[in-house]
């Protein structure tokens, strides 16, 4: 039975061994460069950093478009049109990525002035999102459960990352120069995922074309998405340029490594959501109940391990700050805290936001999504100029809850998707119940 089982699911276990491979070593050494570059520049120049590339991520979210399950979904159903799919989808990306990029120019020009640090700090690590059309050739492996050359290119432009950093920190350079790596290795990942497309992919780079129709129909099927993707990083990236805007950049400083610690883990649900996604979607299709079975499953499995996470840092937080980033850092041990349990909501929104993708729910999405910004928003409001750091955290906890959770109790398509995440979040007394049941 066991043997059965294994041969079926191989290709999902693997591909998920992969990326969650190429995520454990990507998080390790961004891990030691981030605990160098914060020691070295400190909370306020540190905190400076970290303002910059949130506002590259807020501004980044043009390039999105809704296209990543879109995609994945059009080169395994539609194996005709693959070319035409990348090729439309490579052209759009480019387009958005441009706007967003031309966008946050204008902004640092405007709010931080042309010729300050804050401006070249922006300005040059933006500046990878020009890379990011690439994108499209992670879905295509995505489609075919071939996660491994996905990894192959992020992990060597992950190794010049961290190489790069640690030159600059040895010869004592100054913050600015600290963008130079996030340039870098958008372009390293860039090139070697056309590389790996190119000799792995049967389909010629020449081949991809841009249609006009088909990206009117990615586009009418994404818009929803888009939105709500953009509302989903106003989420997770505001609290940081908020903090900017509000208390200063030393706190930023502070705040940002909490964050970075807390989201180290948020790999762990995108790798086991997208190796399972192409089977839940061809599940979907033929067997209904077992579909809800497997969904219990995976919610399960996502709501426990975000508990434990969040149980084990609540035990290491203080120790783990003091020891990787001294005492300038101690006050990110309460934030640090606060914002990891952010991850059990965060961890179960990875497989709802596939189901939603699965079962046509995109109006949901941007519902939930909008919620969450907006209740981001207002708490960060309220909540940093009284409390700082701590008020931003507990902002974000509340705003994961409830774009992740209370919110499918408001739409009736997905209240039977509520009460299997409201069976997820009891899971660690369900589970030994139905063992001391069975017995």
């Amino acid at each position: 039975m066991f043997a059965n089982a294994y041969r079926r699911f191989r290709p999902y276990l693997h591909n998920t061994v992969w990326i969650m491979g190429e995520k454990v070593l990507a998080m390790g050494l961004g891990l030691v460069a981030t605990v160098l570059v914060a020691r070295y520049l400190g909370p306020e120049g540190f905190g400076t950093l970290a303002y910059a590339t949130s506002l590259v991520a807020l501004f980044g979210v043009t390039g999105h478009l809704g296209l990543h399950g879109l995609v994945v979904r059009e080169i395994v159903k539609k194996p005709d049109l693959r070319a035409e799919t990348l090729g439309t989808a490579a052209f759009l990306k480019f387009l958005g990525v441009l706007a967003g990029y031309l966008a946050l120019l204008l902004y640092a020009s405007a709010y931080e002035g042309l010729g300050t640090v804050g401006f070249s700090l922006i300005a040059i690590a933006g500046a990878a999102l020009l890379f990011t059309p690439v994108d499209v050739v992670d879905y295509w492996f995505n489609a075919f459960v071939q996660a491994r050359y996905v990894s192959i290119a992020r992990v060597s432009s992950q190794l010049a990352y961290v190489g790069l950093t640690l030159l600059f920190v040895f010869l004592g350079s100054g913050v600015v120069m600290f963008a130079v790596p996030y340039l870098l290795q958008a372009l390293i990942a860039a090139t070697i995922l056309l590389l790996l497309f190119r000799a792995k992919a049967g389909i010629r780079l020449s081949a991809w074309r841009f249609n006009r129709t088909h990206a009117r129909d990615l586009l009418k099927q994404g818009w929803v998405i888009y939105l709500a993707s953009f509302f989903a990083v106003i989420y997770l990236k505001i609290d940081q340029v908020m903090l900017r805007w509000l208390a200063d950049s030393t706190e930023v400083g502070v705040y940002a490594v909490a964050a970075r610690l807390s989201e180290v883990w948020y790999f762990i649900p995108t790798a086991i959501v997208a190796s399972v996604f192409p089977g839940l979607i061809d599940l979907r299709e033929s067997d209904e109940a077992l579909f809800t079975r497997r969904l219990q499953q995976l919610f399960d499995s996502l709501a426990m391990l975000g508990m434990f996470i969040a149980l084990l840092v609540i035990v290491v937080a203080p120790w783990l700050i003091a020891w990787m980033f001294g005492t300038d850092y101690a006050a990110s041990a309460a934030i640090l805290v606060i914002h990891t349990w952010a991850a059990v909501f965060i961890f179960m929104r990875a497989a709802l936001s596939r189901w939603i993708l699965i079962e046509n729910a995109l109006y949901f999405s941007l519902l939930t999504q909008g919620l969450g910004a907006l209740s981001n928003v207002v708490l960060n409001y309220i909540l940093i100029p009284v409390y700082g750091g701590q008020g931003a955290a507990w902002a974000t906890l509340v705003s994961y809850a409830i774009a992740s959770f209370f919110a499918v109790l408001l739409y009736p398509r997905t209240r039977p998707v509520f009460w299997l995440m409201l069976k997820a979040l009891i899971a660690p007394v369900r589970y030994p119940l139905k063992f001391l049941s069975s017995r």
